[in-house]
């Protein structure tokens, strides 16, 4: 070949170029390439209602390690209009498994004069919904020491290995729900 020759695309290479750009799948892809992000943040708090705040609050702080923030109170007349409750105000603590900005919030809160109904937690699968909570730790031992101390007993055969090294322990909340703690054992 002569270094004059030149690269002419062909009707084929046309085709394949148009299919490309006017692809729905490649538009949309592009689409969502170009497309802010969704959300503001890549942390999730979780609502939990209690039966007793001070028990609950005592049981994530002591026996789990967690450290209470700011918390905060909804008047019952604008969660009624929100359409969280019956016109019932509530008093949240906020709990935290550490500091940072990006940390999830476990936001407790109880209604004492509207109590709830308990749900089956006899297992994961007995009730619809979030069934378990899952810190990451890095001292399984030293958390199981803190559940021993504050005489929270463990679920079924804990600790159980995971492999790579990491362990899970099963416990619950004064309410009943499960809350898994994994990590190294030191």
């Amino acid at each position: 070949m002569s270094s004059t020759h030149r690269y002419r695309p062909t009707i084929v290479t046309f085709c394949v170029l148009a299919a490309m750009i006017l692809s729905p799948d490649s538009r949309q892809q592009a689409d969502e390439a170009d497309a802010p992000p969704v959300f503001a943040s890549s942390v999730v708090d979780l609502g939990i209602v209690v039966s007793d705040l001070d028990r609950s609050v005592a049981f994530y702080k002591e026996a789990l390690g967690c450290q209470e923030a700011r918390g905060f109170s909804v008047p019952g007349n604008f969660a009624g209009r929100l359409g969280l409750s019956d016109n019932h105000g509530l008093t949240v603590r906020v709990l935290t498994p550490g500091d940072g900005a990006a940390k999830t919030r476990l936001k407790l809160m109880a209604f004492p004069e509207a109590a709830g109904a308990k749900t089956d937690q006899r297992f994961i699968h007995s009730s619809l919904g979030f069934s378990y909570l899952t810190f990451q730790v890095t001292d399984l031992s030293a958390s199981i020491a803190k559940l021993k101390k504050a005489k929270v007993k463990m679920v079924g055969e804990s600790p159980m290995p995971l492999g790579g090294g990491r362990f899970i322990v099963l416990c619950r909340d004064p309410d009943g729900n499960f809350v898994e703690l994994i990590g190294p054992m030191n």
